[in-house]
């Protein structure tokens, strides 16, 4: 898996239009072994999050990843709302409000 962090911040949309313009698109993770690969990346990230790309649809009351997998989240779910992985710690994944400016990991081809 070929992935580089983007040390930039930009809101969610603005993470996945950089990563599709410049890259192939927002990291998606599927199994451990590409959770390993982001998580070395996220730990030299400048903010506490970086944007994956892991998105929640409202209107239709599901999480997917902008790969077009679905995705099968117990949370209480928001409106605009993405996913991010925190860059200490355990690495874990939370839903972040779309408009806040997080560095992210795009996914080259």
């Amino acid at each position: 898996m070929k992935v580089i962090l983007i040390k930039e911040n930009k809101t969610w949309e603005d993470a996945l239009y950089y990563c599709r313009d410049h890259y192939h698109d927002l990291v998606t993770i599927t199994n451990q072994d590409e959770q390993r690969w982001v998580q070395e990346k996220a730990k030299n990230a400048s903010t506490p999050f970086v944007w994956m790309g892991l998105r929640y649809i409202c209107t239709l009351d599901f999480w997917f990843w902008v790969c077009k997998e679905s995705l099968n989240l117990e949370r209480q779910n928001y409106c605009d709302m993405s996913g991010a992985m925190e860059t200490g710690g355990e690495h874990w994944w939370f839903q972040r409000n779309d408009t806040e400016e997080l560095n992210f990991i795009c996914s080259k081809v």
